[in-house]
């Protein structure tokens, strides 16, 4: 169970009637905490005052209801409670404090109903219910009692104050048929109920939220004048959920149209759920969405209610940021005063973590996490004080690999026209195996027939049969040998391990005989894995709960490890090679070191809860084990488990998902950055593994259109360091294969990234010979930088003059102002069209003189 108080910003944390031995008493998150000193026994509920954020009511096992007072963050409680009532003479099931008057509690306990003054520290009235035990009470608007018994009994409503009954309470209660309900009833005939729907109720807002137990979330709206309960979104939640709250209106962000805001809580977390309704414009108030509130002042005292005072809380708090509604001082009851309050506290602001992907309805907007946190604070979604810590602390921890990109290569890389392959390999086997040369995949013909496919070859492989190794038994396991790529180890079920030779050119022909066999096993082997530092040394595991390690040269048993009580999922060599790690079906982890001693692990500690399967691999320089399994519900996790404290159980735990395949993880020890995906998958998680908190740093996932029949990791040497390509993989579909890159964007690609390309070993020579190993001889292999010659390193690349962020001052100063750049935009106006006061052209037109003229007149004649 979980409860907000009304500010939203403290929730407390219980599982009400269920003793949990892990959580004897309740969590107020953030902190502070009420832990065990304080609270004795179980708690069974719990209440926030509606008119002091600081007040919270618990019950508990021992009988006793105690109101405490919290104080602020930082601030130690008091070592007792302010109020204490009862004993109630069984354990506490419900409590709940009264919506409109100050100091006013019901309580529930076994088939007794009470309402007590808290200042006053007495009982108003009491009611004895006949037949079988109380499961829930709520006082309504008006201060009237539901009564909701189990089962089909009919409802009962008291009226322990004066004043009409008006309003249409809801309860829950199952079938026979252990289906659940909500009904609406009418308070004045409560003979039958008017409808019921999976909802739940809630007077100061019209959507109502209900959350069970279990992974789904149901959202409906309650109309109780049209006597309607109407469903509006309904799903999926990726985690269990142990109980949920709807958190007050006051907290909800009304400028992002958020309706409502559902606190999860999960084994780990607890969650904000947000549902937020489409609106084009999220720059105005939307006041259909967002009605007015009741306030934080009560509107009666408790012993004016219960002589009949049935005032409405008047004071009405507006959910517009306009108003800026801010609680400048919270009410505090007379009976608590000799308590500071907690001060002043904002209520619009109160900013909660974005966690993971959203999901999205017609009708609602819903986030919810892909994945849960370790820490119950990083992921609650409270933010207080950013000002006052840093991104990294608000937001935890983060990979320089978040950002992967995985992609698949050209089709000009893929070998198309695959067929017959073999869908049946154990869950303990990969499904097919690779070198940087060539591809071994199983056929499903019979005789345990294995394909060599050439990666120097891609393209399109003929429509007739190509040559193949006739295995001669069904195939459990198969590896390549890493220090001859030409060699390949194949187990098969009937107890021998077989060991290949191929080619350099290619397989050209059936191979019908092995090079060598290996016998001992008496029953069908699991898996099979070569030496990582010393040559021609290979362990397996089989059904006869053994490992044995072989000299393959010789095709003889040099070492047999023994103390399996089951099935041995998986089997890994360390990074030194001086211990063997093995997880079983019997949920343990053991570490041997077969040189010592083969006849008991030197550790062993709990490992997955899940019989489904189980993969371990080691990482962090081999001071750490990472494990991939399921859990007691079936769930796919990880868990990280320290070496020299495997009995302490893991560090860390992380789940997945649900699915039935067994998570395959390979670890790059060069980026200490980890892949997991599984047969039948079509996603590849990525996390980079830290030895210290959070542990699991998540990455960008790899997401394909189509499940994959297998993934396989090739080594180091084959990325492409130029395009920053950190790991690269061979991908088996139904009929092709084809690689994908994992690349990390960077700017600078011109220059070789040194930090994310270390000095890489040199895996493919031998350390040291399997005589020099069985002896006691212990090597390391050399290493080799992956920096092409004609590359720079980033760490070496020449430093650029830092760029000016602001012109120097200089440069301001000899800045004309306005006025004088619009004086000298005229002048040059005036100066293109010229003086206004300059003569016209016709003027200095020059005419003829006047003698010259020729002036008009009458001529006569003279004779």
């Amino acid at each position: 169970m979980l409860g907000g108080n009304p500010s939203g910003r403290e929730a407390a944390l219980g599982l009400p009637g269920r003793p949990q031995p892990w959580l004897p008493a309740s969590l107020v998150l953030p902190f502070p905490l009420l832990s065990s000193p304080l609270l004795p026994d179980v708690v069974t509920d719990f209440d926030f005052s509606p008119f002091d954020q600081q007040l919270l009511a618990t019950g508990s096992a021992d009988e006793v209801v105690k109101v405490w007072r919290l104080l602020e963050s930082g601030q130690d409680l008091s070592s007792s409670p302010h109020v204490t009532l009862g004993p109630e003479g069984s354990r506490v099931e419900v409590l709940l404090f009264h919506p409109t008057a100050d100091g006013v509690l019901a309580s529930a306990a076994g088939k007794t109903v009470k309402i007590w003054d808290v200042e006053q520290q007495q009982i108003l009235t009491g009611t004895i219910l006949s037949g079988r035990p109380l499961i829930g009470a709520n006082p309504d608007r008006l201060g009237a009692l539901a009564l909701c018994p189990p089962e089909r009994t009919p409802l009962r409503h008291s009226l322990p104050g004066l004043g009409s009954l008006q309003g249409s309470p809801s309860a829950s209660a199952p079938f026979q048929v252990m289906e659940r309900e909500v009904c609406l009833w009418d308070s004045r005939r409560l003979s039958s109920s008017l409808t019921s729907v999976t909802l739940d109720a809630s007077p100061s807002s019209p959507p109502q939220s209900l959350l069970a137990q279990g992974p789904h979330l149901g959202v409906g709206w309650l109309s109780a004048t049209h006597s309607a309960l109407c469903s509006v979104h309904r799903c999926f939640l990726e985690t269990w959920t142990q109980g949920a709250a709807q958190l007050p209106r006051l907290a909800l962000d009304v400028t992002a149209c958020e309706v409502m805001k559902v606190l999860q809580l999960s084994d780990s977390a607890i969650v904000p759920i947000s549902y937020l309704v489409p609106r084009k414009s999220t720059h105005e108030f939307h006041k259909d969405l967002f009605p007015d509130c009741p306030g934080n002042i009560p509107a009666a005292s408790a012993q004016a209610w219960w002589a009949g005072d049935n005032t409405q809380v008047r004071r009405r708090a507006e959910l517009s940021p306009v108003a800026g509604m801010i609680w400048a001082c919270p009410h505090s009851s007379p009976w608590c005063t000799g308590l500071q309050p907690a001060g002043n506290w904002l209520i619009h602001g109160v900013a909660f973590c974005q966690v993971g992907s959203s999901l999205s309805s017609p009708g609602s907007s819903l986030a919810s996490p892909s994945s849960a946190a370790p820490s119950l604070s990083a992921t609650s979604g409270f933010s207080s004080s950013p000002s006052q810590r840093s991104l990294q602390n608000i937001l935890g921890p983060s990979s320089a690999f978040r950002h992967i990109e995985g992609a698949v290569l050209p089709r000009s890389t893929h070998i198309t026209n695959l067929r017959g392959l073999s869908l049946t390999t154990p869950g303990e086997c990969d499904g097919f195996c690779a070198n940087r040369h060539r591809i071994a995949i199983p056929l499903l013909a019979t005789g345990g027939q294995v394909a060599i496919l050439e990666l120097s070859r891609p393209g399109r492989l003929p429509d007739t049969p190509m040559p193949t190794i006739q295995n001669g038994a069904p195939i459990s396991d198969l590896c390549w040998d890493p220090f001859d790529e030409q060699r390949l180890a194949i187990a098969g079920e009937d107890t021998k391990i077989r060991l290949w030779r191929v080619e350099p050119t290619g397989l050209q022909k059936q191979l019908l005989e092995p090079e060598v066999v290996l016998r001992g096993h008496t029953e069908k082997i699991y898996s099979i894995k070569f030496h990582p530092l010393a040559a021609d040394v290979l362990a397996s595991s089989s059904y006869d709960k053994s490992v044995r390690i072989w000299d393959v040269r010789t095709g003889r048993q040099e070492l047999g490890l023994h103390g399996h009580t089951d099935q041995i999922f998986s089997l890994a060599w360390s990074p030194d090679g001086c211990c063997l790690a093995t997880v079983s079906k019997d949920g343990k982890v053991r570490v041997y070191e077969p040189r010592i001693s083969s006849l008991a692990p030197s550790q062993d500690g709990p490992g997955p809860k899940g019989g489904r399967g189980a993969r371990v691999t080691w990482v962090c320089g081999g001071k750490y084990l990472l494990v991939s399994g399921f859990d007691s519900r079936s769930e796919r996790q990880l868990s990280l488990h320290q070496v020299e404290a495997l009995a302490a159980g893991p560090l860390a735990t992380l789940g997945l998902d649900v699915s039935p395949s067994t998570l395959i993880p390979f670890y790059d020890v060069d980026t200490s950055v980890a892949f997991f995906t599984g047969k039948g998958d079509t996603r590849v998680f990525v996390y980079e593994v830290v030895p210290e908190a959070p542990f699991f740093l998540e990455c960008n996932s790899f997401l394909s259109c189509d499940p994959h029949k297998g993934f396989h990791f090739l080594a180091k040497t084959a990325c492409d360091v130029r395009e920053v390509e950190i790991a690269r993989a061979l991908r088996l579909r139904q009929t092709s294969i084809e690689p994908v890159a994992f690349r990390v964007p960077r700017v600078k690609k011109e220059f070789f990234q040194d930090d994310l390309f270390p000095a890489t070993q040199v895996w493919w020579e031998p350390a040291l010979p399997a005589t020099a190993w069985l002896k006691g001889a212990n090597k390391q292999h050399q290493t080799i930088s992956l920096q092409p010659q004609d590359m720079t390193s980033v760490s070496q690349m020449p430093k650029e003059a830092p760029s000016r962020k602001y012109l120097p001052s200089s440069i301001y100063l000899k800045e004309k102002s306005d006025e004088q750049k619009k004086e000298e935009l005229l002048s040059a106006m005036v100066a293109k069209l010229g003086n206004r006061d300059d003569p016209l052209p016709q003027d200095s037109f020059e005419g003829v003189d006047e003698e010259d003229s020729v002036c008009g007149g009458s001529f006569t004649s003279e004779g």
